[in-house]
């Protein structure tokens, strides 16, 4: 059997070979998808329960169904809980069972503690608890997985809008495009960040809430570089032999100008996906973010000001979010050289 190659033009080959020249940006591409594709599969690194149980010549898997405790021969109809050493005892009288890496989720409280949370880093906990008893690993590593979670999708759907608005006024012109600009004008010149923190406490926010919120103002970022792709694209040749020819609207705005302006668009989109995150963290620090109890890299990092005698608590958030901007940077600079013909490697 043949397998069908997608078909890849002879300009997506070069950009794909001048990215692979810069060092920098490939290997941060490749670095960034592997702690991302890592932190996809955290509840089997970091979670409280078993990943695999073998009980009485069955199988469970608590990941997928919760199971009572009288199941493994406990007294109670409760849910089982498994750092319950009795009922780790009960399991091991009649099988076996596999722990993930990390024995505690992000919202798992570590009531073994030697000392007050929060507690330094041991070979329990490997990077200390924060002020409630809960493993800083696991939260990094759920806090990691949502963040960039929300800003692929804000970026996403702030591209989608941004490009649209930017092709309709920069194709049409005229009274579009004045009404359209006067219309950013207006809407870029609001507080931000105070109209955010204001929406934010009105209404308990989770993931959607904040995403709806923060898009409301996010989808200007690319407006203006589409637009000018599309009022410098729609007086060439082809564009004008198109309309000529009878093409509609919509076709040579998808088939013959959107294609130029998407270089421009995608240079940037790694750096939005940068401040789609620093906005997410920005809210999570001020406490206008996520739900308490949410895994998140600002609330690790207002923990880290509010206690300073647990310097390990500011010091692993800033360690994991300087990464993080740092591969976007380097991702987003390898991009913006791979597009730009005038780069020689």
């Amino acid at each position: 059997m043949t397998m069908t190659r997608i078909p890849i033009s002879k300009i997506n080959r070069e950009r794909w070979r001048r990215f692979r020249a810069n060092r920098r940006g490939y290997i941060s591409l490749y670095l960034f998808l592997i702690l991302f594709m890592v932190t996809l599969f955290s509840e089997l690194i970091a979670n409280d329960k078993p990943l695999l149980i073998y009980y009485d010549a069955g199988f469970y898997c608590p990941l997928v169904k919760e199971y009572a405790e009288t199941r493994f021969g406990g007294e109670f109809e409760a849910p089982a809980d498994y750092k319950d050493p009795y009922v780790r005892d009960l399991i091991k009288q009649k099988g076996w069972m596999i722990n993930p890496l990390i024995p505690f989720s992000y919202n798992t409280i570590n009531y073994d503690l030697k000392g007050p949370a929060p507690a330094p880093p041991s070979t329990t906990n490997w990077l200390g608890t924060d002020d409630r008893g809960r493993d800083v690993t696991a939260r990094l590593l759920y806090g990691f997985r949502i963040s960039v979670l929300f800003g692929l999708t804000l970026t996403l759907c702030s591209s989608a809008i941004g490009i649209m608005a930017g092709a309709m006024q920069g194709y049409y012109g005229g009274s579009i495009d004045i009404f359209g600009q006067r219309f950013i004008e207006i809407w870029s010149s609001l507080p931000t960040l105070f109209l955010l923190i204001i929406l934010s406490s009105v209404v308990q926010p989770n993931f959607w809430w904040l995403l709806g919120i923060t898009l409301m103002f996010g989808w200007m970022s690319l407006v203006g570089v589409v637009r000018a792709e599309f009022l410098r694209g729609r007086n060439f040749e082809y564009v004008t032999a198109a309309k000529a020819l009878g093409l509609s609207d919509t076709r040579i705005i998808i088939r013959h100008v959107l294609p130029n302006a998407m270089v421009a668009a995608i240079t940037f989109m790694p750096f939005i996906l940068g401040g789609s995150i620093t906005t997410l963290t920005s809210l999570d620090f001020l406490g206008f973010g996520l739900p308490v109890g949410s895994p998140s890299l600002g609330e690790l990092l207002a923990q880290g000001k509010a206690n300073l005698q647990a310097p390990w608590l500011g010091l692993s958030a800033f360690i994991v979010l300087s990464l993080m901007f740092s591969l976007l940077v380097f991702i987003g600079e390898g991009v913006r050289d791979a597009f730009d013909p005038r780069k020689v490697y």
